[in-house]
């Protein structure tokens, strides 16, 4: 009995000293697993080139190709309105007459005026051959003349401005007055518009200058037109608003069937070129900053944050310009776990 307890009393001792002086072996072993329970599970996503579309989507107005304001230049009473509203005129076409009888007789007196003086001018040329009148005299005569002939000039462009003529081909919007009215300088008496074609102006981000140029193809949709209108850039605005970081531009198309109308808000597509092997990366994995954007990389079991920048978005993926390159693996999920250098195990991969 007494060799029993002797026996127990050197194995307690024993295990004592293995615990005092070898810890760590104990330790050791249980790292691993302490190692992997703090991995976080994640899926990734291996980027490999691909094909963009780039296809820039934007807003716009349908305006008219040409679109002018009749407006009188002289006050007056309409003694004839020969436009009918909604209807085709051609270039010079008359539209609107305005009362013009006190320069038609201003313009009366001045014509006999200067028939008297342009007489007494031709009879004093053949005086002054001969020496019967002056040089002074006979240039009184002529400075009558042209005073009278100038003074004619000016009652003529009066009367022209009592008469307004269509200035391009158009159509015809809705009257504002009625033969018989009395108009004042500037009152807008209809709108002649020209509608085939149309132009469509939208603004575009300062990011596509090197892409927008003349005779880019565009698509546009409008509300209530099932199928999709195809045009092409032909005018891009020189300079970039500095509030908006954006420039304007300006499409045209034809409108022959006079199913577009100015005014209308168009959805559209500028088809760019398209890119070949764009870096593409799920829109899931873009992580928004205050100074920009970042994802999440795997690089030898851990996340590593790399800051990057996007470019053109499509409906599940976004183009990634700088930060990223072919096969890197980009995490997808578990983002709000992760934090630099932490342990990561891989779940599902595409």
């Amino acid at each position: 009995m007494k060799n029993i307890i002797i026996i127990i009393i050197v194995i307690a001792v024993m295990l004592g000293l293995k615990f005092i002086f070898f810890p760590a072996q104990s330790d050791q072993s249980k790292q691993p697993q302490q190692a992997k329970a703090m991995a976080t599970n994640v899926s990734v996503y291996v980027i490999k080139a691909e094909k963009l579309e780039n296809i820039l989507t934007a807003s716009g107005t349908i305006v008219a190709n040409e679109d002018v304001e009749l407006k009188p230049e002289i006050a007056g009473k309409i003694i004839s309105l020969p436009l009918k509203e909604g209807t085709e005129v051609t270039q010079g076409q008359l539209l609107v007459k305005i009362n013009d009888a006190d320069f038609q007789a201003q313009l009366k007196k001045l014509q006999l005026q200067y028939d008297l003086a342009d007489k007494t001018l031709k009879r004093q040329a053949e005086l002054l051959k001969i020496n019967g009148i002056s040089q002074s005299d006979f240039d009184v005569s002529q400075n009558a003349v042209n005073t009278i002939k100038a003074d004619m000039e000016y009652v003529q462009s009066q009367i022209a401005k009592t008469e307004i003529h269509a200035p391009f081909n158009g159509i015809i919007g809705l009257k504002n007055v009625s033969e018989g009215a009395y108009v004042s300088i500037g009152t807008v008496i209809a709108t002649v518009l020209q509608i085939d074609p149309v132009k469509i102006d939208f603004s575009v981000s300062e990011r596509y200058v090197p892409f927008i140029k003349k005779g880019v193809k565009v698509l546009f949709n409008i509300a209530g037109l099932k199928d999709s209108i195809k045009g092409e850039i032909y005018a891009v605005e020189p300079k970039i608003d500095i509030n908006t970081r954006t420039f304007m531009v300006r499409a045209i198309c034809p409108n022959k069937d006079r199913s577009i109308f100015p005014g209308a808000f168009a959805d559209l597509k500028v088809l760019l070129t398209d890119i070949e092997d764009a870096v593409m990366v799920p829109t899931e994995a873009i992580i928004p900053e205050l100074r920009g954007n970042k994802v999440y990389t795997v690089k030898n079991g851990k996340a590593k944050p790399v800051a990057v920048e996007t470019g053109i978005r499509n409906s599940v993926k976004v183009q990634v310009l700088k930060g990223l390159q072919i096969g890197d693996t980009v995490v997808t999920t578990g983002l709000m776990q992760l934090r630099p250098d932490m342990p990561v195990k891989i779940i599902s991969s595409k």
